[in-house]
């Protein structure tokens, strides 16, 4: 669980500044499952360089809760948390003081999207979080107003969590604790996926990947896992203490990531056979399959270019789409595989996807 949150300060000397403004979304990795927005009385000067970059001034906040009134708020909804902002040092510093001053200790885990976007999406000429946006297509509203910087960052942090081939930012937020406990409840596990097209992964007590499943349904193809009696699934049983999940949207995607992520990361009751083709070129040299993405208004997108599949990205804008460069940009990158080719064309063959675009 994340908490993707901003925050605006009155600006001032280090450790002395006062927050006028927060916003808070918790996010399950998949959809915003709770949210905190205020103003607050910082109840010291808000410096004019910072009034005409916010627009926010002291006649606004007169009548704002102090940091005292929302800190509770604050607690419950980050409590479990990991704590993600657009340079996150910044944001859990503010945070850590404001609660130091009450006699609190505020510890929280971090991620900071600066550093996740310069390492999954390099060579970009800016990092800010209005230029970093705008390069990829995400719009931001109210610039430099919490709410607004919260929403854009949540954006951003989704297209990161695709890019993630390695699972670096959902291993961070895996609990372990209790795992004896943990283990017997297979429900609890069950209950918690849903009966969505994707991926689910099996973790064990070192956060390592044990088994990666798949499915239209993965609460089903769970299931119907943890019911079996053979030697690899009651190793499973036994050894699960975490099931964290990857929604798709569609099942050529889910086909197409569940072979990536066996190679990638290798999971010890997992085999790919290989295939048996020798050769699969698609028909058209540039081509963009675009079908049904993870929910109402978003697409997914298939790139193959000069006859060689690039990679998949999720998008809610035309804009994007109609944008090479930017898409380019937003793509996942894919191994143009044999076995990728092959899915994708039996895919096309059997089934209608919303639109092809060839360029």
């Amino acid at each position: 669980m994340y908490a993707i949150l901003d925050i605006e300060t009155t600006g001032g000397k280090f450790n002395e500044e006062g927050i006028t403004e927060i916003a808070i979304y918790k996010f399950d990795g998949h959809q915003i499952v709770d949210q905190f927005i205020s103003l607050v009385n910082p109840e010291r000067n808000i410096q004019p360089f910072v009034v005409n970059l916010t627009g926010i001034n002291s006649s606004m906040l007169k009548n704002a809760p102090k940091f005292y009134e929302v800190a509770k708020r604050i607690v419950e909804i980050t409590t479990d948390c990991v704590l993600v902002a657009h340079n996150a040092n910044f944001d859990n510093r503010i945070l850590s003081t404001e609660f130091r001053r009450l006699g609190f200790d505020f510890e929280r885990k971090t991620l900071c999207t600066v550093e996740l976007s310069q390492k999954l999406i390099p060579g970009l000429d800016s990092y800010k979080l209005g230029k970093l946006c705008r390069s990829l297509g995400i719009p931001v509203s109210s610039r430099h107003r919490a709410d607004g910087d919260a929403i854009a960052t949540v954006q951003l942090f989704k297209l990161l969590l695709n890019k993630d081939v390695d699972k670096e930012i959902v291993k961070q937020a895996i609990k372990t604790e209790n795992t004896r406990k943990l283990a017997p409840k297979l429900l609890n596990f069950i209950d918690e996926l849903p009966s969505i097209s994707g991926l689910f992964y099996i973790h064990n007590n070192e956060r390592n990947i044990l088994y990666i499943g798949k499915g239209k349904n993965i609460k089903k193809s769970a299931n119907q896992l943890f019911l079996h009696t053979s030697k690899k699934a009651l190793f499973i049983q036994n050894n699960v203490v975490s099931v964290s999940y990857e929604e798709t949207g569609n099942e050529l995607i889910t086909q197409l990531k569940f072979v990536q992520e066996i190679k990638i990361h290798k999971p010890k009751l997992n085999f790919l056979a290989r295939p048996k083709v020798s050769k699969i070129n698609f028909s058209n040299e540039n081509l963009l399959v675009i079908d049904k993405g993870r929910n109402v208004g978003e697409k997914s997108v298939l790139l193959i270019e000069n006859n060689k599949f690039k990679g998949f990205c999720y998008t809610d804008l035309s804009y994007q789409i109609n944008n090479l460069d930017v898409l380019k940009t937003l793509i996942s990158p894919m191994e143009n595989s044999i076995i990728n080719r092959s899915i994708i064309k039996k895919y096309l063959q059997k089934n209608t996807v919303e639109k092809l675009i060839r360029f």
